[in-house]
């Protein structure tokens, strides 16, 4: 965790999340062959949708905080609903800084200690957001198929007669399977801190100087493990639901950028499959191994939404639903972060591992 919350690390992260992005537009610039559409399409967006986007962007922090909050009042009363906010925010801003979006769940952690919440607490409020999270997914996916959304997504082949729908139905098995998995850990919470605590006991045995560290650990996976049974009563099982149903405000920003970001430009096409194609998208860049998806995230995107957004457009549109979806979060949380490090906040680390 030390090392997932290193200012120097998270400033690496920014600096190659900004590059990898400008490299990623520049291409798209290239590839539009076309700067006079670029900034004329900019220069007449729809102000409207503009005011919308922002609103999507805030999600990040007022979605994923609301969420937080649920989870986090339920093993520590009167946790303060502006402070999980801060959180939620903060979360979503270390995971755009790290690979694979490692930082969210160490910087989640570490802006609820600040604030009172103990290790364990925000170890365990953090873990049932990722439950909801994985949970949402695993539910909106298949209602949606059900339901025949975005059907016309199987007329769109990507290579070899697979189509998008295709594409999307197979990355939905990985968030149904981890769903289970997630549901099976909170139904029988003992024998996954039974397993903690034998990987803590290997660990201890290898090496002598983390074996002090360790005490400290067995004390909060216990206390963890307590959180987690605290879940399993009706009253922790309806949080979890809301922080289910909240998950779809949580990530609106995600799910509804590209809509926006057409709408702002002009554009008109099926809210459904539109929505039913960001949801694939967020699917693939979930798990991405460069900060924010940066790159991969505006290849994916312009090669997917290319069906509807004319080739001329697709700098312009990448770039708004970036600013929506990522650009923002990324702004404002590094703006709090270094005021916070200005104030005199330099050794996270060992405020986290003395916290532990």
């Amino acid at each position: 965790m030390a090392l997932a919350l290193s200012p120097r690390l998270l400033r690496r992260g920014l600096e190659l999340f900004a590059v990898i992005s400008l490299l990623g537009v520049g291409g798209l610039l290239l590839y539009g062959d076309n700067f006079h559409a670029f900034w004329s399409a900019l220069f007449s967006l729809q102000l409207q949708w503009l005011v919308v986007g922002l609103a999507l962007a805030s999600m990040d922090w007022f979605g994923g905080g609301t969420r937080l909050w649920v989870m986090a009042r339920h093993v520590h009363p009167g946790v303060r609903w502006r402070d999980m906010v801060i959180s939620g925010g903060m979360s979503a801003w270390g995971a755009y800084l790290t690979p694979f979006q490692s930082g969210a769940g160490p910087m989640m952690m570490w802006t609820m200690t600040r604030v009172g919440v103990t290790l364990p607490e925000a170890m365990t409020s953090a873990f049932m957001t990722f439950v909801a999270t994985i949970a949402f997914f695993a539910i909106a996916g298949p209602l949606a198929l059900v339901f025949g959304a975005g059907q016309s997504l199987a007329q769109h082949n990507v290579v070899l007669n697979i189509t998008l729908y295709d594409l999307f139905r197979t990355s939905l098995k990985v968030f149904v399977v981890l769903g289970v998995v997630m549901l099976a850990t909170m139904a029988f919470p003992r024998h996954a801190r039974d397993l903690v605590q034998w990987l803590a006991g290997r660990i201890e045995r290898r090496s002598r100087r983390v074996a002090a560290r360790i005490a400290n650990l067995r004390a909060g996976i216990d206390r963890a493990h307590d959180c987690m049974v605290v879940f399993r009563s009706p009253r922790g099982w309806l949080s979890l639901l809301w922080a289910v149903l909240l998950s779809a405000p949580s990530h609106a920003n995600k799910l509804l950028a590209g809509y926006v970001a057409m709408r702002a430009l002009g554009l008109h096409a099926n809210f459904v499959d539109i929505l039913l194609l960001q949801t694939f998208i967020t699917f693939l860049l979930y798990f991405a191994p460069t900060p924010g998806a940066s790159g991969l995230a505006e290849l994916l995107s312009a090669t997917v939404m290319s069906i509807y957004v004319p080739r001329t457009l697709l700098p312009s549109y990448t770039l708004i639903w970036r600013f929506i979806n990522s650009y923002a979060t990324v702004g404002f949380g590094s703006f709090l972060f270094w005021r916070w490090m200005r104030s005199g906040l330099v050794h996270m680390e060992a405020t986290v591992a003395r916290k532990a």
